[in-house]
């Protein structure tokens, strides 16, 4: 598979960014570029077509595979097919195919914005809309180049159109992958001026600024981060529900509709308008529409009393929370912790509950982070999974890796059968808890903790369980990275944020090592990853363009 994968004109991949009321699509295969796009529905649907490469990392078991798993929070389970991502093995290689789809369509995402960007001005477009879909496109290359450079490191950057083969390819610094998000994000500021706060997963000023927050954080320029972070603050579109559960209700999982979510990659309730576009076979896109409903629920169905219906998540049973995760939560105050796993499943079908006396409704399965006894057990008529049932004593897996805690946040009932895969769910990207948490860390590291505390209390305080907000807050001298890094765990666990994070405040290593026994081979050369195989064989100037070290 040549480097035309992922630069030609005529990608395959410009699906639309489906919504019921979003975007639409029309068919370029049959029509010369040049044609098309100096029309104004041919260049709106170029645009459309930048948005739709996030739908490949953000829902779906590919990004998860690199952001979630394998960090101190989530571990292989039964069912995984990125075993290499959590062990850290040998196997961990450019030759994975995942390693291959991601770079493929995160470069064709870069290649899409790029036209858009390089004919803009041939669009009949009234000089307000133009303005816009240039910002449009300039924050998506952003975003695009933002995953390139923190998941491979000095990889090529291509800035410009290209409609033929490139068969060099040369290495590109990190610096300077910067200096381009950086410039692209100012554009995109400057061009999306005087556009709404929040639209129905279009990019506005204000989703820039909230990203080039996050850039700023993760390039070490604190107090730019914590001012940009302050603005989105203060501009009063957003705010955190009184309870965690509304933050991921599944009526309130449109974006648009949602208090909190700041930008967010659209699914549909019609499954056809969010099909897979370019999956290789054997990887793991399945049908389209959001699965990470799937991604760390256990097996159940083999429990008395249960099977797979539309009110428990479809197990994939791909990965499973560390034990560390779990402890991470004090969950006597804090209502993160029942919110985002599922202590309790209900008897769901009487026809499975043998000789147990259950009914439809009573309780069928208590899951604890917790030792039960076997007396409690043996009291019951009910299962439990208890901590020793899934975790050795230093926190290793154990037994087969079907049953654990399982991820219960992004649940959608709504599914109209219980193994149907896909979600109608919106997958958050940003959300205004994140700004909290980058004043919060950006004053810290500024040495101004008592305003890093007072924000970081803003966010613990609507987490509190109801009478606990007392309890809840912290004082000086508990805050710490380390206390940062948990409680964007708290927060933003399954959000797909979890590697980036410990990379950008340069925990990784220490902190998975530390936290998961299943990743103790983890060394500093795994805060990239290796280019695809296929890419190094198909340049033609491989002694300059190299695999990153430490990978075969």
């Amino acid at each position: 598979m040549k480097m035309k994968k992922y630069i030609n004109i005529l990608l395959a991949s410009l699906l639309i960014l489906s919504c019921e009321d979003q975007l639409d699509e029309i068919n370029r295969n049959a029509t010369n570029a040049e044609l098309l796009y100096s029309t104004e529905e041919g260049y709106e649907s170029l645009i459309n077509s930048c948005y739709a490469h996030a739908r490949v990392w953000y829902g779906k078991t590919e990004g998860w595979a690199l952001t979630d798993v394998g960090t101190d929070i989530f571990t292989f389970a039964s069912g995984s097919q990125a075993v290499p991502f959590s062990t850290y093995s040998t196997d961990l290689q450019g030759s994975l195919p995942v390693i291959e789809f991601l770079w493929n369509a995160l470069y064709k995402g870069v290649n899409t914005c790029n036209t858009a960007i390089g004919r803009a001005e041939e669009a009949p477009l009234d000089a307000d809309v133009k303005n816009r879909r240039i910002g449009e496109a300039r924050f998506l290359r952003a975003f695009y180049l933002w995953h390139i450079v923190e998941t491979w490191g000095e990889a090529p950057l291509l800035t410009e159109e290209v409609s033929s083969v490139i068969t060099t390819a040369q290495h590109t610094s990190v610096d300077d992958f910067y200096t381009q998000i950086f410039e692209d994000l100012d554009i995109a500021i400057e061009k999306l001026a005087g556009t709404a706060d929040k639209e129905n997963g279009r990019v506005t000023q204000t989703v820039a600024k909230a990203f080039k927050a996050r850039m700023l954080l993760t390039r070490g320029m604190y107090q730019e981060a914590s001012t940009l972070a302050k603005e989105v603050i203060n501009t009063g579109a957003f705010s955190m529900y009184d309870s965690f559960a509304e933050t991921f209700d599944i009526n309130n999982t449109e974006g648009s509709g949602n208090n909190e979510a700041i930008w967010w990659v659209n699914y549909s309730v019609d499954n056809n308008l969010s099909q897979r576009f370019d999956g290789q076979q054997g990887l793991w896109l399945w049908e389209g529409g959001n699965h990470s409903h799937m991604m760390a629920a256990q097996v159940y169905w083999d429990f008395p009393g249960m099977w797979v219906t539309p009110d428990v998540n479809r197990p994939y049973v791909s990965s499973m929370p560390t034990l560390a995760y779990l402890d991470m939560f004090d969950e006597t105050m804090d209502e993160r912790f029942d919110v985002t796993f599922r202590p309790v499943y209900y008897v769901n079908d009487s026809t499975k509950v043998g000789d147990t006396g259950l009914t439809l409704g009573d309780t069928a399965v208590v899951c604890t982070k917790y030792d039960v006894s076997d007396e409690i057990k043996a009291s019951k008529a009910y299962t439990f999974v208890d901590r020793s049932d899934v975790y050795a004593a230093d926190g290793s897996p154990i037994g087969a890796r079907n049953h654990f805690m399982s991820l219960y946040k992004f649940e959608d009932p709504l599914r109209p059968t219980g193994w149907e895969s896909e979600s109608r769910r919106d997958a958050y990207v940003m959300r205004i808890s994140e700004m909290y948490l980058i004043v919060a860390e950006a004053e810290m590291m500024l040495g101004n903790t008592s305003e890093a505390v007072t924000y970081m209390n803003a966010v613990r305080e609507k987490r509190a369980i109801d009478g606990m907000e007392a309890d809840m807050m912290i004082t000086d001298a508990d805050l710490d990275i380390d206390f940062i890094l948990d409680e964007r765990a708290r927060e933003f666990g399954g959000e797909q944020i979890r590697w980036f994070d410990l990379k950008r405040t340069g925990k990784l290593v220490e902190r998975v090592k530390l936290l998961n026994p299943d990743s103790e081979n983890i060394q500093d050369f795994h805060n990239v990853r290796p280019f695809p195989q296929v890419e190094l064989d198909a340049v033609t100037n491989k002694s300059e363009f190299q695999q990153n070290p430490g990978y075969n």
